[in-house]
């Protein structure tokens, strides 16, 4: 049976300046589960992770790290969880190596050669161990932030942004090893952008907007919370002057000269096809998409912020 191994309790941030980013947040996460936590720039997601992390101190409530509280049990609580930041810093008088091994003497830990270089191979950056870190690309630097929050050991990685600005092949081998991770007992927090990555690695979602939560549930379960909802991209061989009448009630937008936007419910789908049957016109080409975590991600932050 799974057991939660983060507990967040009526959390509060109120900054000096009146701004309120977190109102009286709840939320539990299980241990080994693959976490989403989205919102729009904002939302509360970093302040949360501060507070968590212990560098935002919170104004009321409570968070719990496998059953200690975080002010109580600060050593302990901080040595369960390792944080990916959004921002790329480095001391650029320290190479890989020695990088780390600064961070492992951070949390008490001496000997730690071995698990370093386990990290620095998964990550594909052993062969720069002892390369100043002035010298890596972009995308080394954000492997390296990985390498460490991962130097102690946590049992809770948390990542926020860890894809931004990073090419398509270094996300494919990012996601590859923190899956790895994940299958091997580590719980895992992401915070990120790129929805499609959220729905294809997470177990659960959980949309905050304003401080707020909004939803929480399984990502397959919020993706059909507002229905089985289709687009269908229809290209023409030949411009449509006007949008066939028979199309107009499956919210038929044209997208460009010869292109024609279906929205509908699934359940209508045998509707769309006769429809177009009737309407006999040359089709070049068709892109069906299901309804996915973006589509809810909009309509949910968008009630909220009216």
């Amino acid at each position: 049976m799974t057991k939660p191994i983060i507990e967040v309790i009526d959390l509060h941030k109120t900054y000096d300046n009146g701004t309120k980013a977190l109102k009286g947040l709840n939320l539990t996460i299980n241990e080994g589960e693959f976490f989403a936590l989205l919102g729009p720039n904002g939302s509360g997601k970093t302040t949360f992770i501060s507070t968590m992390a212990g560098s935002v101190k919170k104004t009321s409530g409570q968070i719990k790290i496998a059953g200690l509280d975080i002010t109580k049990h600060r050593e302990e609580t901080k040595m369960m969880i390792g944080v990916v930041p959004q921002e790329v810093h480095f001391d650029s008088f320290f190479s890989v190596n020695e990088v780390l091994n600064l961070q492992s003497g951070y949390y008490g830990i001496q000997n730690n050669q071995k698990w370093i270089d386990e990290i620095l191979q998964h990550l594909g950056l052993f062969d720069k161990k002892f390369t100043n870190t002035r010298a890596l690309s972009g995308g080394m630097k954000r492997r390296l932030l990985i390498a460490k929050a991962l130097v102690h050991k946590p049992k809770i990685l948390v990542l926020d942004e860890p894809t931004a600005g990073v090419d398509v092949e270094l996300r494919h081998s990012l996601w590859k090893y923190v899956k790895k991770l994940n299958k091997d007992g580590f719980t895992i927090l992401l915070t990120t952008h790129y929805l499609e990555e959220a729905e294809s690695l997470c177990n659960r979602t959980a949309i905050i907007s304003k401080g707020d939560l909004i939803a929480i549930d399984k990502t397959k379960t919020l993706i059909k919370s507002l229905g089985e909802h289709k687009k269908l991209k229809l290209s023409f061989q030949e411009d449509i002057k006007q949008i066939p009448e028979a199309l107009k009630k499956f919210n038929a937008k044209k997208v460009l000269d010869n292109e024609i936007l279906l929205e509908f419910q699934a359940k209508d789908t045998n509707a769309v096809l006769r429809a177009l049957e009737s309407c006999q016109l040359p089709i070049l080409d068709m892109d069906l998409k299901s309804q996915n975590l973006e589509d809810v991600f909009v309509e949910l932050t968008h009630k909220k912020n009216g």
